[in-house]
């Protein structure tokens, strides 16, 4: 009864002020039920679900040319043109490079919603231009307006899953967002097998990615809007119909009250877009845009992109090949998952790098006068399959619970970082390996490999087991 009492006293004085001054009044000893316990995952699951399916789609963007890309260039006429073949797998990153861009002032100017059925659009015409063109302009253009959408999908993803999530399978519900993507290129990967020996098939190819691109549009439309960004925009009485609907009515008030409570604490802490630059938090963009550099320059891209092509040139059958390129993916995405909170995010990204550098060593042992025959076959394939899965256990992430403008700031310049780092390599991988040879191009990303294991160690703070503010203090100077 008494726990009744002071939750309906919580109730009427929550009305009587402004969410702002709820800071002052809520506290967890005012609801000591909904502390004690955690509301129910499944009602915020088919909305995680929906939302994943952009993570989804990124993933079978990226791989869809992979098996297809021979077939690809024979149809459209630039056969042998490594330049164009590198265009048609990079040019979807210089329209995701667009699309990331934008993405926030969309994403908060909008709603998550409705950013999420704007991201499909492009996906689906662009889809649609490609599946339908005879030259190589209309498939770059079909491939740009699938890349706007690949830019915008994924980031709103993140910031929803956040924010419709119960707080205690936060982590899980955001692993999702990985494992989806995993999935989109392995299906993308699959699909692409009978490219070879059915005429047309790639076609078909860019026809099936319309159809979850459609579907996330439609099915939007029955998700609940973020509760985040309706009580930032004033309308506190729809996000407590949202909290509802995800979390159950006993928790609505206490949701809403660390909900203001945040809200208060984002308006102190906003930094100006210079300060990341030559600031007092330029050392966390140090710190993360080297990573991401590292990242992408290991090599793990081009796999994604051009595997068939480098199988076909160990005289490995590409369809076999691609299928273990797919499950290795996944069972490294899950190791990761299972991994990341047991050894921490530093020995993860120490292992990862250094075993990727191990893997390309391996390819390029595989592709010395040393070996010959079959063992420079298995070897071949083995330190492709090893790439692939170690990749996975890669996690440079940022946070975005804060949803306040230094946020939006570091996420734009590493949005951007990726796609330009990742639209040279698919532009130039083909060409540089054509030219250096497999030797020199793998031992350049081992040489990067290692380079990250040196950084990592004497750069990156562990942070397992600590919170936002330890990690703050541990990476930023006093002021």
């Amino acid at each position: 009864m008494r726990a009744r009492q002071t939750l309906r006293d919580a109730f009427t004085t929550y009305n009587k002020v402004s969410s702002r001054e709820s800071i002052l009044v809520f506290d967890k000893d005012d609801f000591p039920d909904q502390v004690a316990t955690n509301p129910s995952w499944k009602p915020s699951l088919p909305y995680i679900l929906v939302a994943t399916l952009s993570s989804f789609l990124f993933g079978y963007h990226l791989g869809v040319v992979n098996e297809p890309l021979e077939s690809i260039s024979l149809d459209l006429g630039f056969s042998g043109n490594r330049m164009a073949e590198g265009l048609v797998v990079s040019m979807c990153l210089g329209g995701a490079l667009i699309g990331s861009l934008f993405s926030g002032w969309i994403t908060d100017g909008i709603g998550r919603r409705r950013a999420f059925q704007l991201s499909a659009l492009p996906m689906i015409i662009g889809a649609s231009v490609s599946a339908t063109t005879s030259n190589l302009e209309g498939m770059l253009f079909g491939r740009f307006l699938v890349g706007t959408g690949m830019g915008l999908g994924p980031s709103v993803a993140s910031l929803y899953v956040t924010e419709v999530s119960p707080s205690f399978v936060r982590g899980t519900y955001g692993s999702f967002i990985q494992i989806a993507t995993c999935l989109g290129l392995m299906g993308a990967l699959f699909i692409g097998i009978p490219a070879k020996g059915i005429v047309g098939w790639w076609r078909v190819c860019f026809w099936v990615s319309a159809v979850p691109a459609a579907i996330l549009a439609l099915a939007m439309e029955f998700c609940v809007e973020s509760p985040h960004w309706l009580h930032k925009k004033g309308r506190y009485s729809d996000a407590e119909a949202t909290f509802e609907k995800v979390l159950g009515g006993m928790h609505v008030k206490f949701a809403m009250a660390e909900l203001s409570k945040s809200d208060r604490g984002d308006g102190t802490d906003s930094v100006k877009f210079s300060e990341l630059l030559y600031g007092r938090h330029f050392r966390v963009v140090f710190i993360g845009s080297t990573l991401y550099a590292f990242q992408q320059l290991s090599g793990i891209n081009a796999v994604f992109y051009f595997s068939s092509t480098v199988f076909k040139s160990a005289a490995v059958p590409s369809d076999l090949a691609n299928i273990c390129v797919g499950v290795a993916n996944l069972s490294g995405s899950i190791v990761a998952m299972i991994l990341m909170d047991k050894l921490g995010r530093k020995v993860l990204l120490l292992g990862s790098f250094f075993g990727m550098a191990v893997a390309m060593g391996v390819q390029v042992f595989a592709a010395s006068s040393i070996v010959s025959g079959s063992g420079s076959v298995y070897l071949s394939v083995g330190g492709m399959l090893l790439v692939v899965g170690i990749s996975q256990l890669f996690r440079v992430e940022i946070d975005v619970s804060k949803r306040n403008a230094s946020s939006l700031a570091w996420v734009i310049i590493f949005r951007v970082e990726i796609d330009v780092i990742n639209f040279f390599v698919g532009l130039l991988f083909l060409h540089l390996l054509e030219k250096l040879g497999p030797q020199i191009l793998y031992s350049f990303f081992a040489t990067f490999c290692l380079m990250a294991v040196a950084f990592v160690k004497k750069n990156i703070v562990e942070t397992k087991g600590k919170s936002l503010q330890e990690i703050e203090i541990a990476l930023l100077p006093p002021e």
